[in-house]
């Protein structure tokens, strides 16, 4: 009998599937590494993080690379890789689904406390990692960024897209797209969405965990190219509009669509009585008055009527955050974990 494989799920190869290794050994940092036809990158990557964990004992450290629907042979160099490093945990995706769900798949197969996303191109080198990971295990933050420090070709990109983040969104660190540590719970609580990692900063910090920066060098793409280019602007300016939507009135969306409809029915009452009251006077009346009176009270109704559906939404997907939460108290205790904070 042939097995059928779901195309859509990850691939994990023994012994580091979650069914072989139900109840792990503890590990205090996982370092997420989503990896796209990385090849000739991975093997250094893994040469320099051994030589960093090695200077670090007292932290025990991990790595989960997750090949991101690779068409090189990064999976087969991931495969020699791990026989040669023990701390080497592997995943893979058959098709690309990008930074988003390969951090989202790392997540669950990580064991850490802690977790840090580092690219695989070397851009950033692992060296730098214990110093993301040192203010969040000594208790002194929830998450740390790192400020990139160096010439890069995107800057220029880079400086709008920050600059538009922080007039949109009260943030203590000056560069939202860049190497960061944090703990388990932001990720366990970050929104399902494509490209939305970009905004795990934001997101955490109004959740009210702790945010800070620290200073990493930025280094020249050690093989391959890049895998994003000028198209992401766009989307990128998108995503931003739909994260403030979620934080400004994600849980309240009446606020905003019953506001509109309520302007817009005033705007026509009020268009409607002038009308009138120029009819009784002069005996004329103003056709595009009656258009405006019309469409007013149709958008007004629309929008109102969109407002209370989304307030229907929004109250199951309360109940289904609640529902989240209380599964992942259970999966902590069950690991043995602190349980997390609620905020």
């Amino acid at each position: 009998m042939t097995a059928v494989v779901d195309p859509s799920r990850p691939t994990v190869s023994p012994p580091y599937a979650s069914d072989v290794d139900p109840v792990p050994d503890r590990v205090d940092v996982s370092v997420l590494v989503p990896a796209k036809d990385e090849s000739e990158n991975l093997p250094l990557f893994m040469e320099q993080a051994e030589e960093t964990f090695g200077r670090h004992p007292d932290i025990r450290f991990e790595v989960v690379v997750v090949d991101d629907g690779s068409r090189d042979d990064s999976w087969a160099v991931l495969d020699r890789l791990r026989a040669r490093y023990p701390f080497l945990r592997v995943a893979r995706h058959r098709t690309r689904r990008g930074i988003a769900d390969a951090l989202r798949t790392g997540f669950q197969h990580a064991r850490g406390d802690v977790l840090v996303f580092y690219p695989a191109d070397l851009q950033f080198k692992p060296e730098d990692i214990p110093r993301l990971v040192t203010p969040i295990l000594a208790g002194e933050s929830d998450m740390v960024t790192g400020y990139k420090q160096g010439h890069y070709e995107k800057a220029f990109v880079s400086r709008i897209y920050n600059g538009l983040s922080r007039s949109l969104f009260d943030v203590p660190v000056r560069d939202l797209n860049s190497v960061k540590a944090y703990r388990r719970e932001i990720m366990a609580g970050l929104p399902l969405r494509p490209d939305w990692h970009r905004y795990m900063i934001v997101l955490a910090a109004s959740q009210g965990y702790t945010v800070s920066e620290v200073p990493v060098p930025l280094y020249p793409r050690h093989a391959g190219r890049s895998k994003f280019g000028i198209g992401r602007i766009p989307v990128g300016v998108l995503d931003m509009l739909a994260v403030w939507f979620e934080l400004r009135f994600g849980r309240k969306p009446l606020l905003l669509f019953g506001m509109l409809g309520f302007a817009l029915f005033v705007l026509g009452s009020l268009a409607g009585v002038g009308a009138l009251l120029r009819l009784l006077v002069t005996g004329q009346g103003q056709r595009w008055v009656w258009t405006v009176i019309q469409t007013s009270v149709i958008l007004g109704g629309l929008f109102f009527t969109t407002g209370l559906l989304g307030e229907m939404i929004a109250g199951q997907r309360a109940e289904i955050a609640e529902l989240r939460r209380e599964l992942d108290e259970a999966r902590d205790r069950r690991d043995g974990r602190q349980p997390r904070d609620p905020r």
